[in-house]
């Protein structure tokens, strides 16, 4: 199995193609132009992943927390 992310903190193309699923099957229903939202829902994925966080499902339920944590400010 090839590591998520190489040394430098860079991920691997099956990494990326994961993380991009989750984040569009999290924000499925929301707008594209909710550009704030679902860049606090990527932010959050990323950064479990980069915790070693790196089952689909998991990914999927951080990202639905944080879909139900985004500040209102960007809703």
């Amino acid at each position: 199995m090839l590591p998520f992310f190489a040394p430098c903190g860079v991920a691997n193309a099956t990494t990326i193609a994961l993380l991009r699923a989750v984040l569009e099957e999290v924000c499925e229903g929301l707008p594209r132009s909710e550009t704030g939202t679902r860049a606090h829902v990527a932010s959050k994925i990323l950064d479990a992943a980069k915790r070693g966080e790196i089952t689909a499902d998991r990914l999927r339920q951080v990202g639905m927390e944080a879909l139900r944590s985004a500040p209102t400010m960007w809703r």
